[in-house]
């Protein structure tokens, strides 16, 4: 049925195979392989492998570097000794789908192949038993393109279905769709949503349910997702997570968008430095209204950001040159478009330091009366600004976002 320096390569081979480490030492032996059923052909999501200090583990297939007839190494990094579970919605290849039958004949293999990306595989072939009347006679399998054992692969619609229906949610009205399912189902639910989609639900969502929710998850899949959630939002996630993990989640983040989550991870939780976002906007004295209007409409900006602009000394990225100040919507709104920021600037406004604790910080944008407020390190550097909304999050009673989500 094929040879491993073929293209085709059949499950019932592989887990024969030993797992080797990157450096050719022994790791475990290889018993099963995890599809994704709702992809188009079938995915390889990972390989079941035995024998991991008595335990049977989950290796994700972007760790497997190399497949041939001397085993299957891994091409970086430990693996998770976490005990392996299936995870509604997957099929184990050998343990599920080997002995179904498909068309009155028996599946007896299934074919996998070199996906089109790097360290990604698919399933190719089915192979199926051919049975004959003469006793003692035994014939090949025949083997079928995966396209012709539709019903075999079409467990994964309903998933994929559903996950198209959550996702055209709001992001609150999703979080609490999928607060009511069991866990199994929403982390079945969280791999078939769009990135961009899945951040929105994790941002929606309490860390510790979060933390639940990407367990399992490839790293370089929450590497992805972690790009697109807004950057205190995702050290909260991380801040969660061991030293360990939070690396390595960082490592599959775009470099960009790792950086000033680390910085936010250096700050404790319950300090203005852990609750504020390090990308408001921030312009120059010079920047005129209008040009500073025009940044306030972008819609892809948080609402509590986009009621006031903070003037900076270059570089105007954070951290900053020395802090000038704010000038808040209303006033960009009276002023004349022409008018340099500069020249705009409210007096009424104070920053607060990284240290304040989040209390405090509350109690200022109460005061103040306003939406967000400016933060700055010891050396009078804007690093960030706390919204109100990151400042309820903190300070309202754990579960709130359950019980406003019932009223």
């Amino acid at each position: 049925m094929g040879d491993m320096s073929e293209r085709i390569f059949y499950v019932s081979r592989v887990t024969r195979l030993p797992l080797m480490g990157a450096d050719g030492s022994d790791v475990g032996h290889m018993v099963d392989v995890v599809l994704d059923m709702g992809g188009r052909p079938p995915r390889v999501n990972g390989f079941v492998v035995g024998g991991v200090q008595r335990r049977r583990v989950f290796v994700s297939a972007g760790r497997i570097g190399e497949i041939d007839t001397r085993g299957v190494r891994l091409r970086r990094g430990a693996i998770n000794l976490k005990q392996f579970a299936l995870r509604e919605g997957e099929k184990l290849a050998a343990g599920e789908l080997i002995g179904r039958k498909l068309a009155g004949r028996r599946v007896v293999d299934i074919g996998l192949q070199p996906a089109p990306e790097p360290f990604a595989w698919e399933v190719a072939t089915v192979a199926l038993h051919v049975g004959h009347r003469v006793p003692g006679l035994n014939r090949a399998p025949e083997v079928i393109d995966w396209s012709e054992a539709g019903e075999l692969f079409a467990e994964g619609r309903p998933v994929d279905r559903q996950a198209a229906n959550l996702g055209g949610l709001h992001p609150a009205e999703m979080a609490n769709e999928i607060r009511n399912l069991p866990l199994s189902r929403r982390r079945v639910l969280a791999e078939a949503l769009e990135d961009e989609r899945l951040a929105d639900l994790l941002e929606e969502m309490p860390e510790d349910e979060q933390v639940r929710l990407i367990e399992g998850l490839d790293p370089e899949r929450v590497g992805r997702v972690l790009d697109e959630m807004e950057a205190d939002d995702a050290a909260d996630l991380l801040g969660e997570l061991s030293r360990s993990e939070q690396e390595e989640l960082l490592a599959a983040m775009d470099p960009e968008e790792a950086e000033p989550v680390r910085r936010l991870l250096n700050y404790k939780p319950d300090t203005a430095g852990g609750l504020m976002t390090p990308e408001p906007i921030i312009l120059g004295a010079s920047t005129t209204v209008s040009e500073a209007l025009a940044h306030i409409r972008n819609p892809d900006l948080p609402v509590p950001l986009a009621t006031q602009v903070f003037v900076c000394q270059p570089p105007l990225e954070t951290p900053t040159g020395r802090f000038v100040g704010v000038v808040g919507i209303q006033r960009l709104l009276r002023e004349s478009p022409s008018k340099p920021l500069g020249r705009c600037i409210d007096e009424d406004w104070d920053s607060v330091n990284t240290s304040v604790s989040d209390r405090e910080v509350a109690g200022r944008l109460a005061a103040y009366n306003v939406v967000a407020l400016p933060v700055t390190d010891d050396a009078g550097r804007l690093v960030g600004a706390v919204t109100i909304d990151d400042v309820l999050d903190r300070v309202l009673p754990q579960g709130w976002r359950t019980t406003h989500a019932t009223i």
